[in-house]
């Protein structure tokens, strides 16, 4: 009986390791450290639905946004959560490279300038004999020049004061710049953090109501991933998309799922974090139509043409090259109805 037991186990053992075997591993890098609106990541993992597809999900922190690119190129990380506008810039150089967005979350730009209502600035206008306090690099500074041309503005009247992004708001606050060039996801809620009104005390332009409309951020994949594994590729994104489709309608659940990545996030920032990334980048009339996680691909044309001017790249390259809708699930999968709870 005990010899027979024994085998039982074994063999137990030996059907585990071989399910185990057959499971994908994907290094899966997020954006920057741990945020609610890297809810649905956390939620297909928590709810297994990476192991419904046979995947093994490991998600690392990141860099930043533009730093999931570099990191992907590196071979280190196989897919990630970040910056369109990134794979736009190093497609042009190293097209053999660079990653493939296959599921756009970010329909909406969160490049953005905020000042303070007391500042007396009301229009766009109001820049001109300004100071804008903006971090060397990244995208909302980089594109400035091209803000300024599209919307006829006099580039020599308007000052920009380089700082680490650390900096900007403490800096807005005290009166040290006028405005600041950020990424709205993330200064809105260092605002909150700074015990400010971000919605009361100041006054935001986003580059998507004046004539940048941009893409921004998805998941992305390694070209490797893509050629040896199209299978893990389209399960990967299948995940995403249920977990994006649930916590639409449950965030209080999803919530949990951040927490039981990352017991340390202060719950009600973060949770307030995800509901503006669904209000303010992803729930749109485009989203409305199309459905979550695609694009349209006359538009992303536009806008690889607005990053290849604002970085003075020398190749523009096709959407093909950027973005991929062939791992997509079907239209009637991605109907995504979101409600704040």
């Amino acid at each position: 009986m005990l010899k027979r037991l024994t085998a039982l186990a074994f063999s137990s053992v030996l059907l585990m390791s071989a399910a185990s075997a057959q499971e994908t591993t994907i290094k899966f890098t997020l954006g920057w450290k741990t945020q609610g609106s890297d809810a649905a990541f956390f939620y297909a993992k928590d709810k297994g639905y990476f192991k419904a597809e046979g995947l093994n999900v490991v998600i690392d922190q990141g860099e930043g946004s533009g730093a999931t690119v570099t990191r992907i190129m590196s071979g280190a990380w196989d897919a990630g959560f970040g910056d369109v506008n990134a794979i736009i810039q190093n497609s042009s150089t190293r097209p053999q490279d660079a990653p493939v967005m296959v599921y756009m979350m970010w329909n909406q730009p969160p490049f953005s300038i905020v000042t303070k209502n007391s500042s007396g600035i009301k229009t766009i206008k109001d820049f001109e004999g300004r100071t804008l306090g903006g971090a060397q690099g990244t995208p909302t500074t980089r594109l400035l020049p091209v803000f300024i041309q599209k919307n006829g503005l006099a580039a020599d009247k308007i000052k920009v004061s380089n700082m680490a992004p650390n900096l900007q708001e403490p800096m807005l606050i005290k009166g040290d710049i006028d405005a600041a060039l950020v990424f709205n996801i993330t200064s809105y809620f260092n605002l909150v953090l700074n015990r400010q009104d971000p919605d009361k005390d100041f006054k935001w332009f986003s580059f998507g109501e004046f004539g940048l409309d941009l893409y921004s951020n998805g998941v992305m994949v390694s070209q490797k991933l893509l050629k040896d594994n199209p299978k893990a590729v389209a399960g990967l994104v299948r995940a995403i998309n249920k977990a994006n489709i649930a916590i639409a309608k449950d965030q209080n659940e999803a919530m949990k799922s951040v927490v039981a990545y990352d017991n340390l996030v202060d719950v009600p920032v973060e949770k307030r974090r995800m509901q503006f990334a669904f209000e303010k980048l992803m729930v749109s009339p485009e989203m409305k139509e199309i459905g979550v996680g695609d694009i349209k691909d006359d538009r992303m044309a536009r806008a690889i043409g607005m990053v290849v001017e604002g970085y003075e790249l020398k190749r523009t390259p096709t959407p093909k090259e950027i973005f991929s809708r062939d791992f997509l699930p079907p239209r009637g999968e991605r109907d995504l109805v979101y409600t704040a709870n």
